[in-house]
């Protein structure tokens, strides 16, 4: 296991992704993060089942800032309920893993 960190986010545009992307990045709380357009979500919401195009945001971060990104993600995002998924990384190049962290923040 690694103190890097994936986490994936989903949100309604490429350029609200790109937004959220730029303002963590500048403050550090994470390395990067890759924008995917294109995504379409099927999912149950308020009862009804619905069909949108959203983007999905991979941004890469080290395990310890994990609450903090959650956190700011949760209070700059447009949804009710925005995804936040942390997915741990097992192992990956090293000087990668090396670079997500000289690019982030130390934990508070």
């Amino acid at each position: 296991m690694t103190d890097a960190i994936l986490v994936l986010v989903t949100a309604p545009s490429a350029d609200k992704a790109a937004e959220l992307a730029r303002t963590l990045v500048e403050e550090q709380l994470a390395a990067c993060g890759n924008i995917l357009p294109g995504l379409r979500s099927i999912y149950r919401w308020e009862g009804k089942v619905q069909d949108d195009a959203e983007a999905l945001i991979l941004f890469k971060t080290r395990a310890t800032l994990f609450e903090s990104l959650r956190a700011r993600i949760v209070s700059l995002h447009p949804y009710q309920v925005p995804e936040v998924l942390r997915v741990d990384i097992a192992d990956g190049h090293a000087p990668y893993l090396a670079w997500i962290l000289d690019n982030t923040r130390a934990a508070p």
